[in-house]
């Protein structure tokens, strides 16, 4: 009986880590209506003001951003409102 509560124990124990390990995820996105020195640095702000995203990269030449974030914590949708509500619309470029 013990060891079946020891194995139940280690199971449930693996099985919430795993759903508690944050995904790492990066996404370029095109960025739209960037057409001065001071839009990367108004995208990259606005992106990187949403809870669960670490790092952003403005490209102002190649008009893009690539934000890196926890997955667990935001979504693609939530970083690309964030840069819209700033007045730079951005989809996810393919």
């Amino acid at each position: 009986m013990i060891k079946l509560l020891a194995v139940a124990l280690v199971l449930t124990t693996a099985a919430n880590a795993g759903g508690a390990m944050a995904a790492e995820r990066a996404v370029t996105m095109a960025i739209q209506n960037m057409t001065c020195a001071a839009c990367p640095y108004i995208v990259q702000k606005s992106m990187s003001a949403v809870s669960g995203v670490e790092k952003v990269e403005v490209s102002f030449e190649d008009k893009t951003a690539t934000v890196t974030f926890d997955d667990t914590k935001t979504t693609v949708d939530a970083i690309a409102s964030a840069s819209k509500n700033a007045g730079y619309p951005a989809i996810v470029k393919n």
